[in-house]
């Protein structure tokens, strides 16, 4: 089978995902998983989410593109990019992931500043006198 191609997006940053028929191999920004995200934990595991609840962790290889955002949201628009090649690659893939809400994509943003507000919603400290 040929390459399949996905792109994945969280906040501002964009993820894309090449998925093909492998080893189990992990390859974002020309660097390993490990190489990639360091000491954290947390978010590999994030990454890997929808491998594992497919068990398609020693099957398929991802190559991945990252950009935009901080490691976090390229982390999650990562997640968001795997689960989306892997209904490209085969749709019953998509009853599987669907409950756990890896399709969904989190349009969450930062919200923007007011005018007259120190942030978007924090005000100025109130002075009686």
């Amino acid at each position: 089978m040929a390459k399949v191609y996905a792109t994945g997006k969280r906040k501002t940053a964009i993820a894309k995902v090449w998925l093909e028929v492998g080893k189990g191999e992990i390859t974002i920004n020309g660097q390993t998983l490990d190489q990639w995200l360091g000491g954290h934990e947390a978010l590999k595991t994030r990454v890997r989410q929808p491998l594992s609840v497919s068990k398609q962790l020693e099957s398929v290889n991802i190559v991945a593109q990252t950009l935009g955002g901080g490691y976090s949201a390229q982390a999650d628009a990562l997640r968001h990019g795997i689960s989306r090649a892997l209904v490209a690659y085969d749709e019953q893939f998509r009853v599987i992931l669907k409950p756990y809400g890896l399709l969904t994509r989190d349009s969450r943003k930062v919200e923007r500043k007011k005018p007259g507000r120190r942030k978007a919603r924090r005000s100025r400290q109130f002075s009686k006198r």
